[in-house]
């Protein structure tokens, strides 16, 4: 920093806050560090009594702040992302429009590591709506070498897209609810009705119900079905624990489908099925996602719907983060449920 007389400051950056007070009326900052000083501001400088400042020399191949986080925002923001103008050296990050959200956390990370550079979001794989506030760029000093902009610019060059959304398709969904207890209608189906009410909220249908009893082949007959009529996803929901009488298992087993994984490290959800028909998801689906509030469906459905082809990988990686402590008032996603770690 130096000190300079007011008149000698056009186009130089403060150093800290000026602060203005009009006795009765007002009292705060009338210009904030990082800004740079203007010809018109010199009156007003001097009427507050700053006949000498503090300034911010810039050597060359220094850029100001606000053109960093710029920078750092258009590099950095995929589709689906829009962002607003530098204030005060920072720049935020919208959604355009609602859908699932990406994170290359990997070269989130890369990009951090820089000295001075600071690339901060929410977490990766959860749905966002239009406008949310997904991630921010500044940097920490009020000026920076140019060269290391351009270095986190390369890496996002290389890693494209950073920040993304993705917009969630329209699928078709089918379901099979299995159960002697429901087929033969000794109590009421809960399932078809949660899984409406969720499919809805991604903007899908949910377009046949079916019923099988506890038998692995009119299962899998079921399921074979609803693939015929253009399911683009099925969900068969009960019967999947081990126990000898929860045959759900068995009867996706028996359409030909290829298993990705058999059991979640989550909970609520750790009986999951997850499986495919060619391109077709078929899920088994345990108890829980009839009566929690937030389950491995939360995780792994929207992820589908986006258009997204889940390997084992995947599910195993939800281990960390994947214990929901089932709040009575739930705030997912604004909690730690899902926030798995991408290794």
């Amino acid at each position: 920093m130096k000190m300079i007389p007011v008149e000698q400051s056009i186009g130089m950056v403060l150093a800290h806050d000026m602060t203005e007070i009009i006795p009765g009326k007002y009292k705060g900052a009338a210009f904030k560090k990082g800004h740079i000083v203007e010809e018109e501001d010199i009156p007003r400088l001097l009427n507050m009594g700053k006949e000498n400042i503090y300034i911010i020399e810039y050597k060359e191949g220094d850029i100001h702040e606000d053109e960093a986080a710029f920078r750092m925002a258009t590099a950095a923001a995929g589709k689906g992302i829009t962002f607003s103008e530098a204030s005060e050296g920072k720049v935020n990050l919208f959604a355009e429009y609602s859908g699932l959200l990406k994170i290359n956390a990997k070269a989130l990370i890369e990009i951090n590591d820089i000295h001075e550079i600071v690339v901060s979001t929410l977490h990766t794989n959860q749905l966002v709506n239009k406008g949310t506030l997904v991630a921010g760029t500044k940097i920490i000093p009020l000026k920076i070498e140019e060269k290391k902009i351009v270095w986190m610019e390369r890496i996002c060059k290389h890693n494209n897209p950073i920040i993304q959304v993705v917009p969630l398709r329209k699928l078709r969904a089918g379901v099979v609810t299995t159960g002697n207890e429901v087929f033969y209608k000794r109590i009421p189906d809960r399932f078809g009705p949660a899984l409406t009410k969720k499919f809805q909220d991604m903007g899908c249908e949910v377009f046949k119900q079916l019923f099988s009893k506890d038998d692995p082949d009119m299962i899998a007959d079921s399921v074979k079905e609803l693939i015929k009529e253009n399911a683009d996803i099925v969900l068969v929901t009960g019967g999947m624990s081990v126990d000898p009488d929860d045959v759900t298992p068995t009867g996706i087993k028996r359409t030909g489908a290829q298993i990705i994984s058999y059991g979640a490290p989550t909970m609520p959800g750790a009986m999951f099925l997850l499986s495919y028909i060619g391109d077709v998801p078929v899920l088994g689906l345990p108890g829980c996602v009839m009566y929690s509030k937030r389950t491995i469906f939360d995780l792994v459905v929207p992820r589908l719907v986006a258009g997204e082809r889940i390997e084992r990988k995947d599910i195993i990686q939800l281990a960390h983060g994947g214990l929901c402590l089932v709040c009575d008032e739930c705030r997912y996603p604004n909690c730690g449920f899902g926030k798995s770690g991408q290794y």
